[in-house]
């Protein structure tokens, strides 16, 4: 079983990157809900970004991996976060972002050795919007990657069967 997690509302601070951000107070309150949800005796792992990591915490001990770090890219504060990602995500290359195939492929090599890891047991993963829909996109074909970029909560989970290639979310209790 694999379930793949946006990280809860991080503590935004225009004076401290973005990849630095910790969980703020909704946020910590918001994981221990999705913490609620999740399966017990799962893998937990997370991106190294503290918004990803703490979003787990409640459920136990969480490894850490940067490859299931968000897209790399060089963006302002001012700038149009939402039009730029949903570009992104739908297929547009912009300048100094990193290139999608990029981000799918060192996302999809963690999750297999992840996977193999966690054996028989549920592999829960916590990461990013962006690099999550890239990946899904590139391994699953999402439909409207867009839509499901821009649909995404802080925090949501969703189960992914990578064998039918669906993914049902696990909104009920969050």
């Amino acid at each position: 079983m694999l379930i793949l997690v946006r990280h809860a509302m991080p503590d935004l601070d225009p004076r401290v990157p973005p990849h630095e951000w910790p969980l703020g107070k909704d946020g910590r309150s918001a994981a221990v809900v999705l913490a609620g949800v999740l399966p017990a005796g799962a893998r937990l792992v997370a991106s190294t970004e503290p918004k990803a990591w703490q979003t787990l915490e409640p459920a136990g001990r969480v490894d850490r991996d940067p490859r299931f770090a968000e897209i790399r890219r060089i963006e302002p504060w001012e700038g149009d976060y939402r039009r730029l990602g949903r570009e992104y995500v739908e297929g547009v290359d912009h300048p100094d972002w990193e290139p999608r195939a990029q981000v799918a492929a060192r996302f999809g090599t963690a999750v297999t050795e992840h996977l193999a890891i966690a054996g028989e047991r549920p592999l829960v993963i916590a990461s990013h919007g962006m690099a999550m829909t890239v990946w899904l996109t590139a391994r699953i074909g999402l439909p409207d990657p867009g839509g499901f970029w821009a649909g995404l909560r802080f925090p949501d989970a969703c189960h992914v069967d990578l064998v039918a290639g669906s993914i049902n979310a696990l909104r009920a209790a969050l």
